[in-house]
């Protein structure tokens, strides 16, 4: 999963980073809480970890805007040395999930984290397979099945996919597919991604006679559409 991390104070903000890498995550981390609230503007990242303390923007400032663009979905975290039940409280009320003390213990931190993320995107844990209209994608193996038969794919391709389908109607930026696909964060610009999406799209027949579409989102990367469900959404009766 990706994360990114406000923490002003350098070492620990590398304390979180080693102990999150260390369960397999991806992090970018940020002391200018500015910086990250625009960065977060464009990009997309799975969970938060935020410190009260930012250079020009505090983390409930930060938080306030990943919500306003992010929605409700993606889970924060609060890390800080303020163990008072005001400071707790003040954090989920603007919208926190969890609240750490420091200093941290790893263990739990990781599973702690883990918890919010298992949460928040339960198809990406603890299934050996998963269904999806007439796809079924099998995740030991790492091969996916469109109405019963196997497509050819190679390993950055099936995480690619895997990547979509687990995150159905979520805009995905780019630099969060880069880092999850190829495993290192986006640098630069670059059409890969936009190949890979492409070819993709042609490889799992993604189109509406197999209920989904794969939109690219303008200035940000690509979602997956599922337009069943979409159908049924805006079949629903309005209140009177």
């Amino acid at each position: 999963m990706r994360i990114a991390i406000l923490q002003r104070d350098p070492v620990m903000r590398q304390s979180i980073e080693k102990i999150l890498t260390s369960a397999g995550h991806t992090c970018a981390g940020y002391d200018d809480g500015l910086t990250m609230s625009k960065t977060l503007a464009r990009s997309t990242v799975d969970l938060l970890v935020l410190d009260w303390h930012g250079t020009r923007l505090s983390g409930t400032e930060v938080l306030r805007t990943a919500r306003a663009v992010g929605g409700d979905r993606m889970p924060v975290i609060f890390v800080s040395r303020d163990t008072s039940e005001e400071s707790m409280v003040r954090a989920f009320v603007n919208g926190a999930d969890d609240y750490a003390s420091l200093p941290l213990r790893p263990a739990e931190f990781r599973e702690r984290v883990t918890a919010l993320l298992r949460r928040a995107y339960p198809e990406r844990f603890g299934t050996a397979s998963f269904d999806v209209g007439p796809y079924r994608f099998d995740t030991h193996r790492q091969v996916v099945m469109l109405r019963g038969q196997p497509v050819a794919l190679s390993g950055t391709q099936y995480r690619l996919a895997s990547l979509f389908f687990s995150n159905i109607g979520r805009v995905m930026s780019r630099d969060h597919i880069f880092a999850m696909v190829w495993g290192r964060e986006f640098r630069e610009f670059t059409r890969t991604i936009d190949s890979h999406v492409s070819r993709l799209r042609l490889l799992l027949a993604i189109e509406p006679q197999n209920e989904f579409r794969l939109q690219p989102v303008y200035k940000s990367g690509y979602r997956l559409l599922h337009l069943r469900h979409e159908d049924a959404v805006h079949a629903q009766p309005q209140a009177a």
